[in-house]
């Protein structure tokens, strides 16, 4: 049981809350966390003070009906998940939340994903989540399957030598088979391999070697990465339903078109390849990933980021 005790959800009010509600009372059932519901909405504009408090009641009462609506459709009484709501107003919502997280120490942040009728991608303040904030960030998509059909897959790179990524590597596989475990239970692990030096030597200079002797080097080349996964899977110390995609692709192609052709619910991946600089963000293979996913997706950090974002 991985240690989640206790999660800032954050709702705008806006939009249908019942996703990102149910997908947090689960893991706070599971888990046992606290649920703390952060109500972050824009400033009220100059001349219209007078109506802050009117807002607020409407926004957060607002808000305890989805609550409540998404507590009955999960059969939770009131002391089987302990929450609190708070209303927070003000410019730089992203900003505003991190704060919450680095001052109050919370262990996951769920949000739905911001805008509506966002298919595929994230936008502005997911992303800035994504990018800064130092704990795992849930963003919620719409799941039409009950929680024991869920599908739950995880992104991870056997090539992680450096002790801050190989941490964050086994880290990705137990949280994801800890939401495996409480859904369907089957684990769908991806890991690409992009043998760029056979292609393009292949392509683009005679050799004096076969298309055999090619071909039996990019077997070695994958044999040896599918080696290590199982290493690192071994390591991780998960067992249960697995099913392994190792595939030779480029990651930001095949993983959104998997998730597409096996109807993943919620992805697990990292979004940050170097640990341990303050303000480094992510590489382009993850930004490529996250504008293309049409699923939920459970983004973690090495434990040792440093957020950009100051208290």
């Amino acid at each position: 049981m991985l240690n989640i005790h206790k999660i800032l959800y954050v709702s705008h009010a806006a939009d249908d809350e019942s996703s990102g509600l149910l997908q947090a009372f689960g893991v706070a059932r599971n888990t046992g966390a606290v649920i703390k519901v952060l109500l972050v909405c824009p400033s009220v504009p100059e001349g219209f003070e007078e109506f802050i408090a009117l807002c607020e009641e409407a926004l957060l009462k607002r808000v305890r009906s989805e609550i409540e609506s998404a507590q009955k459709r999960m059969n939770l009484n009131e002391d089987q998940v302990k929450l609190e709501i708070e209303c927070d107003c003000g410019p730089r919502p992203a900003e505003r939340v991190i704060r919450r997280v680095l001052s109050d120490g919370y262990d996951l942040v769920v949000k739905n994903v911001e805008g509506h009728n966002q298919r595929k991608g994230f936008k502005a303040i997911d992303m800035e989540l994504l990018r800064k904030c130092p704990c795992p960030v849930w963003l919620c998509r719409p799941i039409e399957r009950p929680q024991k059909e869920i599908r739950v897959a995880v992104a991870v790179d056997p090539e992680c030598e450096a002790a801050g990524t190989y941490d964050l590597a086994i880290r990705l596989l137990r949280w994801a088979r800890m939401l495996a475990d409480s859904c369907s239970g089957t684990l769908h692990i991806v890991s690409c391999w992009d043998f760029d030096v056979d292609e393009y030597l292949r392509r683009h200079f005679p050799l004096n070697a076969t298309e055999e002797e090619l071909d039996e080097a990019t077997e070695v080349a994958r044999s040896r990465h599918h080696s290590k996964l199982e290493v690192l899977i071994r390591a991780s110390n998960i067992g249960g339903d697995l099913q392994l995609h190792h595939v030779i692709a480029r990651p930001d192609n095949y993983i959104p078109l998997l998730i597409e052709e096996e109807s993943l619910d919620l992805l697990v991946m990292g979004t940050v390849g170097r640990a341990g600089i303050p303000g480094f963000i992510m590489g382009n293979t993850a930004e490529n990933i996250l504008q293309k996913v049409s699923c939920s997706l459970l983004a973690l950090k090495p434990s040792d980021f440093a957020s950009p974002i100051k208290v």
